[in-house]
Parts: C-alpha cells; structure tokens; sequence
C-alpha cells in the first residue's frame, strides 16, 4: 500500500533536498509549524521508509569517474532473475527493467576502461539469459541533480 504526502510533508522534502543539514527549528519557523512537528514528521517518514537522510557524491567534482550506462538484452522470461543477479553485484549501483530496447539498465562507474570490459565480458555477458549487452559512457554531465540518489560510493 503506498502512502501519501501531504503539503507539510512535501513541503518539509523540498528544504530538506535542498540543505538537510537545516535544523528542525528553522524548517518550523520557515514552514510557520512548531519544531515538534517537523521533528516528528521527519521522523515518521524515516520510520514509513518514505525519505532516508544520507551523504550524496556530487559525481561532477570527480575528476577520473566516468558513468557506464549499461543495457542489457534478455530472453523474456528471464529479465527477473537477470536483474536480481545484477543488482547483486556490488560495482553496480542502479537497476532497472525497461520497456524500450533493453529488458534492463544498469550503471556502475569506472576509472579505467578495463573495469568495464571485464565487468560487461565476465560478469553480465554469462549470465544465463542474457542475449546481448550494449555500453555507454557519461563523459560530461551537463545536469546531475543529486537530489535523485546516490550513485557512487563514499570513498
């Protein structure tokens, strides 16, 4: 069952997106609620595992990280189990099926380019059901909103 935000609520994510270092008693004053209500809005929508309060990389300040974008081709029947095995793999930080020309994307990020030929050679191209895998780069990112997620690792 999903469950709705309400204009507090949303209201509440924005300034946390944007800064969530902002402490519940400006949020209050800014929002006109009473400290007490933010704190327990934040804290019922952590504990309703709607928002997580984390550190995000801002990917373009890396200098040597270049985000592999990678599809991959499956027999129908198999996209499932294809995309559990992949999001199992630690280098890879985001899965998803698709409706397009890939059952599944995947992206990781690299430093050199024998990580992802070896990645996409040994690790994705053996599975069983994978038909085909199909690789782009990210080499110059105009717009990243971080907002969306966390990428890359903290190290």
């Amino acid at each position: 069952m999903s469950k709705k935000l309400d204009d507090l609520d949303q209201q509440i994510l924005e300034y946390l997106s944007r800064d969530a270092t902002i402490s519940n008693r400006k949020l209050a004053t800014t929002l006109g609620v009473t400290e007490g209500t933010v704190r327990g809005r934040i804290k019922r929508l952590q504990e309703d595992k709607m928002i997580r309060i984390t550190a995000v990389t801002d990917i373009a300040r890396y200098e040597k990280t270049v985000l592999a974008y990678i599809g991959v081709h499956t027999e129908h029947t198999r996209v499932v189990e294809v995309a559990r095995l992949l999001a199992a793999q630690p280098e890879i930080r985001f899965v998803a099926s698709m409706l397009g020309r890939f059952n599944i994307l995947a992206m990781t990020r690299i430093e050199e380019p024998e990580q992802l030929v070896d990645l996409v050679n040994n690790s994705i191209a053996t599975i069983p059901g994978v038909k085909h895998v199909e690789t782009s780069l990210g080499l110059k990112f105009i717009k990243y909103d971080y907002r969306w997620g966390r990428i890359l690792d903290n190290d």
